[in-house]
């Protein structure tokens, strides 16, 4: 069959009931991604952008940081879900209408979280219809031989044979630590440790620099705690290693309640 508009060959089946695209985007601003009010405001400019009807919107703050988000509109939906600590978004945009721009929606998002790249994952169409119904040509759940990729930072430590694990944390815009009193430090390095289940291995080392930074070093039974403290912008800088495991994500959630946190940033590394 020939399209008198194209000119092209399509076949019976080339009509679906709508279409997705999914976008990763990396090195976005971490205090946007952690703003459940602003990252709403960014995905409405998107869809009203985009050319999309907007019926109603639901973002949720996580607890210490995350954001979950839907826009409905007529189309279908926008969604996402950021995390600040990997300056990483992923975005679903879903349409069954031909009016909503996907380009102009990414553009839009793309500026609102000052993302520096972002990769159109995928590109489908969803809901084939052919003469005979619905097409069923694509899986929709995964199967014994489909790879997929581990959630759980201990399972993986696990599949690897890791020996041990690393994470580095940048604790932002602290409020809870007087950042003049090694004191103050001192007494958060002790809370941590209790609340990670981690035992010290000595006294805590400290060493001050110029302009209102010091240095730390805290020896581990099973590792060692080390990093820097700045007075401005109020930023501290953790490096954990430990043998065996430490969960990256739930030490981080730590270090941020306990020093006041505004936003974390974290970089795990399982260790062969």
């Amino acid at each position: 069959m020939i399209d008198p508009r194209s000119g092209k060959s399509v076949r019976e089946s080339d009509f679906a009931l709508g279409r997705q695209m999914t976008v990763e985007f990396y090195d976005c601003d971490p205090a946007k991604l952690a703003n459940a009010s602003l990252m709403e405001k960014v995905f409405l400019d998107s869809a009203h952008a985009s050319g999309a009807t907007v019926i109603d919107s639901q973002f949720h703050q996580f607890n210490p940081q995350g954001v979950s988000g839907v826009i409905i509109i007529s189309e279908s939906h926008f969604a996402v879900h950021a995390w600040p600590e990997h300056e990483y978004a992923a975005v679903d945009l879903f349409t069954c209408g031909e009016g909503v721009d996907f380009d102009k929606a990414v553009e839009v998002i793309a500026h609102g979280i000052s993302s520096k790249q972002w990769i159109v994952s995928s590109l489908v169409n969803r809901g084939i219809v052919s003469h005979n119904g619905i097409e069923r040509m694509v899986p929709v759940i995964e199967q014994q031989h489909n790879r997929s990729f581990q959630l759980s930072w201990q399972k993986r430590c696990e599949e690897t044979g890791a020996r041990a694990i690393s994470s580095s944390m940048d604790i932002c815009n602290c409020s809870a630590i007087d950042f003049t009193s090694q004191e103050s430090f001192r007494n958060f390095v002790k809370e941590f440790l209790k609340h990670s289940h981690l035992e010290a291995c000595g006294g805590l080392t400290v060493t001050p620099e110029q302009h209102g930074w010091f240095n730390f070093v805290q020896l581990l039974k099973n590792g060692c705690l080390s990093g820097s403290v700045a007075t401005e912008p109020r930023t501290v800088y953790l490096d954990l290693f430990v043998k065996g495991f430490a969960d990256p994500r739930k030490v981080a959630e730590t270090a941020v309640k306990l020093l006041g946190g505004a936003y974390y940033r974290m970089q795990p590394q399982v260790r062969i």
